[in-house]
């Protein structure tokens, strides 16, 4: 029986100062001004469309996190951030304690930003750092240095943030293992709750793609994120998530909830949302117009949705796994069943195919991954693909 999980908010802000070379988000380079007013205007038509299209299954859920992805929202004033909140309050319920997200890049962040950002009602920074390397930064096409990121990060402590992510990567061009140490190492040197630690990969359609840097190979790669992992464990920084280290009570909300199969409403130019039905037993998804121009033009009417269609039965596996799977603890077999609607019969085949590989644990109850089954994550992924024990054979 399929039961409605917890809800959240996504909040796209498209725009950025330049687009990186390996970034394949919908993202775009300002190039001008930026139409604030009008755009927090279109989020909330935008919002109350999907309210309209989505309030009964929604129901009476209140929104457990809010997160502002872009781009870089940071580029928009916390006036804006403000009255897109005071927007959203006024339309649905927010659970207590919530966790309220804003993604920032170290080189939009101006002097006394932070204070109003907080006052708006943001509880949580996540900055994206990528590097504490000048050379590194100005290979991956960032507008920021090391000593800004520090800076920025020091200034939302000074305002009272007590909630604050720092975002890095590894196996960046030319990078060996001591200087991803030492990323790690001034990351952990600045106290953040949380780390996120992705590898760097080549993703279509980027100027990394159609220009490709020399990256260190998988077996350098596997050598960084084992020492890294080591470093973050001893001190203080649990690892929840595949790429994901929190200090004690503070793994955000909202990236559980995505990992969870939880529902999210996603407004914005090319936002995403996932929203469950307990009463018609369906799951949907729907997309947005993904540029700004387009967005804008016709948030509030049927026209601004990009996609929307009803995730197939054969697919809800696949797609619970494939969050699933990432979170270090595993989830309990009556998630699966609660938030798919699906008996755990329909995976039985699929999961004696994967315990026989050694890559989830023997356990009836819990699903979780090996050591070696979070290495080749994306193979213990792909067996739960419709038709996938013909292929694995």
């Amino acid at each position: 029986m399929l039961v409605a999980p917890p809800l959240s908010l996504y909040i796209h802000i498209p725009w950025c100062v330049k687009k990186c070379p390996y970034c394949d988000f919908n993202s775009h380079a300002a190039g001008g001004a930026i139409p604030q007013d009008a755009y927090v205007t279109a989020l909330l038509a935008d919002l109350d469309q999907d309210l309209a299209d989505f309030g009964s299954a929604i129901g009476g859920r209140a929104l457990g996190s809010i997160f502002f992805g872009g781009g870089t929202p940071s580029l928009f004033s916390p006036d804006a951030i403000g009255r897109i909140l005071q927007g959203v309050e006024a339309r649905l319920p927010l659970a207590n304690p919530n966790e309220i997200t804003l993604e920032t890049n170290p080189g939009t962040v101006e002097h006394g930003r932070m204070d109003g950002y907080r006052a708006a009602g943001i509880n949580r920074l996540s900055f994206g750092v990528q590097s504490f390397d000048d050379a590194m930064l100005r290979r991956l096409g960032r507008i920021h240095s090391a000593a800004e990121a520090a800076a920025a990060i020091a200034e939302a402590r000074k305002a009272g943030f007590d909630n604050v992510n720092v975002d890095l990567m590894y196996a960046l061009p030319g990078q060996d293992l001591a200087g991803a140490q030492r990323d790690i190492e001034q990351a952990i040197a600045l106290s953040p709750n949380h780390i996120s630690h992705y590898q760097l990969t080549i993703e279509p359609n980027t100027e990394f793609a159609a220009r490709p840097p020399q990256l260190p190979d998988s077996d350098a790669a596997w050598d960084m994120q084992e020492h890294c992992q080591q470093l973050l464990a001893e001190t203080g920084y649990a690892q929840y998530e595949i790429s994901a280290y929190a200090q004690s009570g503070s793994r955000s909300r909202h990236n559980l909830n995505y990992w969870h199969f939880g529902d999210y409403l996603g407004i914005g130019a090319g936002a995403h949302g996932k929203i469950s039905d307990s009463g018609s037993a369906t799951i949907r998804r729907r997309a947005k117009q993904r540029t700004p121009r387009s967005f804008l033009e016709n948030a509030g009417s049927p026209r601004a949705i990009a996609s929307d269609a009803q995730v197939a039965e054969c697919d809800l596996a696949f797609e619970y796994m494939m969050n699933a799977l990432r979170l270090i603890e595993g989830v309990p077999m009556a998630e699966f069943r609660e938030r798919t609607g699906l008996d755990q019969t329909a995976i039985g085949g699929v999961l004696d195919n994967a315990r026989t590989r050694g890559w989830i644990e023997e356990d009836d109850k819990r699903l979780r991954t090996t050591d070696i089954g979070q290495r080749y994550l994306n193979d213990v992924i792909a067996l739960f693909l419709p038709d996938a024990d013909t292929r694995h054979a």
